[in-house]
């Protein structure tokens, strides 16, 4: 199995055999989380195969964040996917981001932010 600072590949679908490499757990563990995260929706192919899209292998790869790393129950973790939206945001190693607490609690509004760079870019420019 792969460890977690695996990049995820271009592609719009991916097999349940990829991600399992992808996230770094076994299939069946895979389909365990997809019985208890409803979030979690792999469509199915004409020959009944799961297909998981991106936003799905960064959920899964909170997932395992969340339960492994933080050591959350599946419960919790359901929990806090559900209250802190973490299945919207896009999937960042907490080294990255700085603290657990940012990766738990992301800034709500990312717009001031951007404002205020954008503002300093003008000024530069002027």
């Amino acid at each position: 199995m792969s460890d977690e600072s695996t990049p995820i590949p271009d592609k719009l679908f991916f097999r349940i055999g990829e991600v399992s490499q992808l996230v770094g757990v076994e299939p069946y563990v895979l389909r365990y989380w997809e019985s208890e995260f409803p979030g979690l929706s792999p469509k199915k192919s004409s020959t009944g195969q799961r297909m998981f899209r991106r936003k799905d292998v960064e959920l899964l790869l909170n997932i395992k964040h969340l339960l492994y790393h933080e050591k959350f129950t599946i419960e919790g973790a359901r929990k806090a996917l559900k209250a802190n939206k973490l299945n919207d945001s896009p999937r960042e190693k907490p080294e990255e981001l700085g603290t657990t607490q940012e990766v738990l609690f992301p800034p709500s509004d990312p717009l001031p932010e951007i404002r205020k760079e954008l503002a300093n870019i003008l000024k530069l420019l002027t």
